[in-house]
């Protein structure tokens, strides 16, 4: 049980300089006995209320370092102050602000929400057990207008779908990685690390891109890419929701239509997804 849709802003001044973390929170606890289940007695529960009270206290002691160690804090807290908490899983994700610029120059306490992909995190313990945390990116919309294609798939009676070397790849991009056991990591450097591996495998060279044969081996490129640059890394799960454009037939206007103007087929829509891990940690 616990604690959905903690959301809080927390501002943090250095001068006339402010810094904002405004994030969403979700803490779960598992205890020792399931009597409040079975019989009814609540003498071990820890109401949601108070997960509440100690996520925002947590926050004005701590402040938000990173989502990562954020989470972490609040694991340990449950871990260390409440006996009867036998397993306790935190998940934090972060509203997209940047500083506003203007002319160039960074603005002292103005933001604006970009929506360029979602930063989120997990952290989860049992007693006695190891610290896991996982983080990634979600909702993240990407495209490319050329250098991709679709061929040489299977067909058979029912395939109306025509083969396509040249079409435009678009969709909503899920990735989540786990960093095994946890160490002292500067969990902001290797997310944006993490996030321009995704972007540069996605799109290749920015002088001439690089041909995607399908949905599949983009993902596949991707996670090849983190694995290859990011030794903290040990598993890596991406998610491709896939975004379709049709041509408009514009011969009826008098017109020809050489892929200049397109509409998104809004369902239903494909789904690509692959688990992609080291070996040493599958062998483990």
């Amino acid at each position: 049980y616990g604690k959905n849709t903690i959301k809080f802003l927390r501002l943090h001044r250095e001068g006339k300089k402010h810094f904002v973390k405004e994030v969403e929170v979700c803490a779960h606890l598992r205890l020792t006995s399931p009597q409040e289940y079975l019989e009814g007695n609540n003498s071990l529960v820890i109401p949601t209320d108070t997960i509440k009270n100690i996520v925002l206290v947590l926050a004005k002691k701590n402040g938000i370092p990173s989502l990562e160690q954020f989470a972490i804090d609040i694991c340990n807290h449950f871990m260390t102050t409440f006996c009867q908490v036998a397993y306790v899983k935190t998940y934090v994700q972060e509203v997209p602000w940047q500083r506003l610029h203007e002319d160039g120059v960074p603005h002292i306490h103005s933001f604006i929400c970009v929506p360029d992909g979602i930063r989120f995190c997990e952290a989860e313990q049992c007693r006695n057990g190891p610290l896991i945390v996982f983080a990634g990116i979600k909702d993240l919309k990407l495209m490319k207008t050329t250098q991709s294609g679709f061929e040489g798939f299977y067909k058979n009676e029912h395939t109306t779908l025509p083969e396509r070397h040249d079409r435009i790849l678009c969709g909503e991009l899920f990735c989540k990685w786990s960093y095994g056991e946890c160490k002292d990591f500067d969990f902001d450097c290797i997310w944006k690390k993490i996030r321009e591996c995704i972007l540069e495998a996605f799109a290749g060279p920015p002088d001439c891109g690089e041909y995607s044969p399908s949905y599949q081996k983009t993902v596949n490129g991707i996670q090849m890419l983190v694995l290859s640059r990011v030794p903290q890394v040990q598993v890596i799960e991406v998610v491709l929701n896939n975004t379709f454009y049709n041509v408009v037939d514009m011969k009826n206007l008098g017109l020809t239509n050489d892929k200049e103007v397109l509409v998104p087929v809004e369902a239903p829509y494909g789904s690509c997804a692959c688990t992609l891990g080291r070996k040493k940690f599958f062998e483990a």
